[in-house]
């Protein structure tokens, strides 16, 4: 079968503004079997739950394993709104996830190419089909928005103002 990348990138963002709604960077995750069923779906907590670990992809793979009694995820395919950072590359690697769809390059953390290239390392005993910049645009104006709103309401408490979020 063959997976519509727009679409399961569509859940992503879903995702990701569910994460942007409660104040957390908007990444979101979604990952798919090979038939297109939503295994685990997730958007990045960390801040809200004191957790360095729960990103968006770190959730979904957790709820994917769980729902299945299987820490092996073979024949599946992570779609996140972001480029992976180290901690989630080596869960997905770990997985055994078939195949890495992303949105956005991560230019600071990113490592699946942006910053390191963790997909296709010649010692690991698993390689990662990776597409990147599906729906990059998308991917990358909610995270600019994010950052600027955030970076607004900074200045503002500097001055004193009472930050306006909407």
């Amino acid at each position: 079968m063959i997976l519509d990348h727009h679409y399961f990138m569509g859940l992503a963002l879903e995702e990701a503004s569910k994460a942007y709604a409660q104040g957390e960077v908007p990444v979101g995750a979604v990952l798919v079997d090979g038939d297109g069923g939503v295994l685990g779906q997730a958007f990045n907590v960390p801040v809200s739950s004191n957790d360095p670990t729960a990103h968006a992809e770190i959730l979904a793979l957790r709820q994917a394993s769980s729902s299945l009694r299987n820490y092996r995820l073979t024949d599946t395919h992570l779609y996140v709104t972001l480029e992976p950072c180290p901690m989630c590359l080596g869960a997905i690697l770990h997985g055994r996830i078939r195949r890495l769809v992303f949105g956005a390059l991560d230019p600071k953390w990113g490592a699946a190419g942006s910053v390191v290239d963790l997909t296709s390392v010649s010692g690991f005993n698993h390689y990662i089909e990776v597409i990147k910049g599906i729906r990059e645009e998308e991917c990358a104006r909610l995270l600019r928005r994010f950052f600027l709103e955030r970076r607004q309401e900074r200045r503002q408490r500097i001055r004193g103002e009472v930050p306006k979020r909407p």
